[in-house]
């Protein structure tokens, strides 16, 4: 029998940003995870949130829409949505569809908070 892979979301609060952190890989069966806990704080007024993706392995079309529908979300409480990618491998999926142009991507945290610090 196959052995699922781990999947594990960290989630902690940086000032008045919050910061979700995926661990292992994004796919059909993960993404929702992430999906509702972006949307959940989003919903409770947290409308700045970091994607740290530098603990994720892989990353399919449904983390890609799933990252999309935060981006709207956060954009319709006037809030933000910041991606951490600090490999080729994550990021080849946002430059493929070319939805790196409309993300704002990083390659660190301390980038990602940065730019909250630079918006306020």
């Amino acid at each position: 029998m196959r052995k699922l892979p781990v999947f594990e979301l960290d989630d902690l609060r940086v000032d008045d940003v919050h910061v979700l952190v995926p661990h292992g890989e994004i796919d059909a069966l993960t993404a929702p995870t992430l999906g509702r806990r972006m949307l959940e704080l989003i919903e409770e007024g947290m409308s700045r949130l970091v994607v740290d993706l530098s603990e994720t392995t892989f990353m399919d079309s449904t983390g890609l829409g799933v990252l999309i529908n935060g981006l709207r979300q956060t954009d319709r409480k006037q809030g933000k949505l910041v991606l951490v990618c600090p490999t080729e491998r994550i990021m080849r999926p946002f430059e493929i569809t070319g939805l790196h142009n409309h993300l704002s991507i990083v390659k660190t945290r301390d980038e990602a908070l940065s730019a909250f610090a630079h918006s306020a």
